[in-house]
Parts: C-alpha cells; sequence; structure tokens
C-alpha cells in the first residue's frame, strides 16, 4: 500500500522552528509545538492573545512594521523576550495574499540548526592543530638547550634560562590546547550526571581562586543524566565559569550563576543528518560588562579574545568540545538586565537508542 503523505497541518507541526498564524489584530490563531516550546507558553494560552502581549520585541522598528498589515519581514539577531528569558531569534513575516491582513511568522533561535557540517570551518579548525605539531619538535630541542645552559652558568645568571623555560613550557601548553582544538576523534559519550559535573567543574574554579567573584548555582535536582563526555563537560563548564568570573572581577557585586532546567526539548539540531532533540540547558550568567559588541559574532573562533593576555582559543575549544557531544552553544548580551549568558544544550542520555 502507497503511503499517504502528511497534510500541511502535520508538516508544520513537525517543523523545528516556531510557526505562528496572526490575524489583522496580530492576536495569534494558530500555534505550532515548537511554538509552545520556544515561548514557553502552551497553545491554549497563545490562541486567542495579542502577539505583543505574548513576547517583547526589543526593536521598536520591527514593532512597528508589524503594525503595517501588507509587510513583508525579514530579521536577523534581534532580541525577544518572553516573561523573565530574554532569547536572540531569526524572524520572518509572511502575509497571505489570499486573506487580506493575515500573516504566517516564524521565528527561530539564534544558532539553531548550527550542526550543520561546515568544510571550510573544519579546515579552519584543523590549521592550529597541524602548526602546533610543527611547533612541538622545535620546542623540545630549545628546552632541552636552555637545561643545558643553566647547568654551566654562574648562578646570577641561572633566572635567564629559567625564564626560557618557563617560557618554552607556556608554548608548549599552547601548542597543546591548539591540537586539542584541530583533533577530529571525539571523546566518547555516555550518560552523566549533569550536577556532579557541574559541581566538580565549580570546585575547581573556586581552588584556583574565585577573585571575590560570587558562584551560585541554581539547579533543577529532577534532570535526567545527559549523553555526554564527563571530561570534556567539565572542561566546557570551567572555561565558561572561569571566563565569566574574569569577565566580572572587579565590578560591584560581581556574579556568575550557573543554572539548569529542562527546556522541554525546543532546540534541535541536525547531525549526520538527524534530528537530535536537547532538551538539557545549562546557563552561565555573569553581570561583567559584557563582550566587546564588535567581538560578539566571533567568540566562538579561533584566537578571538577580548582579553589582553588570552589566545583566542578557549570558546573555540568549547564550542568544539560542545559539537562532539552532538550539543549546541550560544552567546547572548543581555543589555537589560546587564547580564552575559552563556547556553548549553545537550541531548538525553536515555535519547541515545533513539539516534542509533
Amino acid at each position: 500500500m502507497e503511503a499517504v503523505p502528511p497534510g500541511p497541518g502535520a508538516q508544520i507541526a513537525g517543523l523545528i522552528f516556531a510557526v505562528l498564524l496572526l490575524d489583522p489584530d496580530l492576536v495569534v490563531r494558530e500555534a505550532n509545538p515548537a511554538a509552545e516550546d520556544l515561548l514557553h507558553r502552551s497553545a491554549s494560552r497563545l490562541v486567542g492573545a495579542s502577539l505583543l502581549a505574548a513576547v517583547e520585541l526589543d526593536d521598536a522598528r520591527v514593532a512597528e512594521r508589524l503594525t503595517e498589515v501588507d509587510a513583508r519581514l525579514t530579521v536577523r539577531g534581534m532580541m525577544l523576550r518572553c516573561g523573565e528569558r530574554a532569547i536572540q531569534v531569526n524572524m520572518t513575516l509572511s502575509p497571505l495574499s489570499s486573506h487580506p491582513g493575515w500573516r504566517v511568522m516564524t521565528i527561530s533561535e539564534v544558532g539553531q540548526g548550527e550542526m550543520a557540517d561546515d568544510p571550510r570551518e573544519e579546515t579552519a579548525l584543523r590549521a592550529p592543530a597541524i602548526l602546533a605539531h610543527e611547533i612541538k619538535n622545535p620546542l623540545a630541542a630549545i628546552r632541552g638547550a636552555g637545561q643545558l645552559v643553566a647547568r654551566k652558568l654562574h648562578e646570577k645568571d641561572r633566572p635567564l634560562a629559567t625564564m626560557i623555560s618557563d617560557e618554552v613550557d607556556r608554548i608548549a601548553r599552547l601548542v597543546d590546547r591548539m591540537q586539542r582544538l584541530g583533533r577530529e576523534v571525539a571523546d566518547p559519550v555516555a550518560p552523566v550526571n549533569l550536577h556532579v559535573a557541574v559541581r566538580s567543574a565549580i570546585a575547581t574554579v573556586r581552588a584556583a581562586g574565585d577573585g571575590g567573584v560570587e558562584l551560585v548555582e541554581e539547579f533543577d535536582p529532577s534532570l535526567p543524566p545527559v549523553l555526554a563526555s564527563r571530561d570534556a563537560l567539565e572542561q566546557v563548564l570551567i572555561n565558561l565559569i572561569s571566563n565569566g568570573r574574569d569577565a566580572c572581577a572587579g565590578g560591584k557585586s560581581p556574579r556568575v550563576v550557573i543554572r539548569t532546567r529542562f527546556a522541554s526539548g525546543l532546540v534541535s539540531n541536525l547531525t549526520f543528518g538527524r534530528a537530535v532533540r536537547l532538551p538539557i540547558e545549562i546557563t552561565v550568567s555573569d553581570n561583567g560588562p559584557g563582550i566587546d559588541p564588535a567581538l560578539r559574532d566571533h567568540v566562538f573562533e579561533p584566537f578571538v579574545t577580548s582579553k589582553a593576555s588570552g589566545q583566542g582559543l578557549g570558546l573555540a575549544l568549547v564550542r568544539k568540545l560542545v559539537r562532539d557531544m552532538s550539543g549546541r552553544i550560544g552567546h547572548q548580551r543581555d543589555e537589560h538586565t546587564g547580564l552575559t549568558h552563556f547556553r548549553i544544550h545537550l541531548p538525553l542520555a536515555k535519547d541515545e537508542r533513539e539516534r542509533t
């Protein structure tokens, strides 16, 4: 028997981005499941409500355009608020010629679908690893020569030889990070207790000195295990928490909040051509001044940094490790609250059978 293709309703219900049907008065008349997840409202609460009562738009120009019933609109990277939650989204608005005044709106969180492979990016990530390989052998020779020279120097000159060895060690550590960035084989994943990994990362950061920054845990204790590499996840969290601590240190009431929650499966990415639901969210937020606006769209690229002494590999490595776990990470600056958020989304361990 020939399979019956799904109808338009089933197709819209299966989309991973939000779809809203708006009447001429901007009242929501229909909402697909992805809209419920993204806006954190059930269809029963969305349908019949004004769009501008359900969400708040940070761009006044977009809000003004919504009042034009025949306007077509495409917006990228706009901040949208749903209650206390702020997200960066891409939005489209399409008028229905068959029904004057009626429009279809689509909303997708910025970064959704970023798991698609980009050969150019893979090449860019491998380049530091290739360079690191070529650097490592000369470094070992320089260090050995420095140690030999130190034995023959007078006591007063030995600090110079020690400085050479220390600098070689520092460069070697940087080279190791470059090699890890370009490594093609990912760490194996397994069920991981999320909060054990988070607390271990927080303990590591505290042991290195918190710099007077308050580290706050806001956990949902009911969350099930995630599918991840324990070591990779801890490394990701150590990097993000340390960055947040450094970003707000010296400010008024410096604070980094590590929050976990269930995100209702609102985020799906494509890995090897299949959708992977990522319902577990970890957010690391700090109340520092934020990243330079000129760098915000490039923070996960290699060698991009706003730190005077940074190498720009930390966040590039973070994104690689998260992607290796089939997860997703995004960055957002919320000027309204003065907070910088890094959000990680990971799959549930029980979903592994569905992906094989």
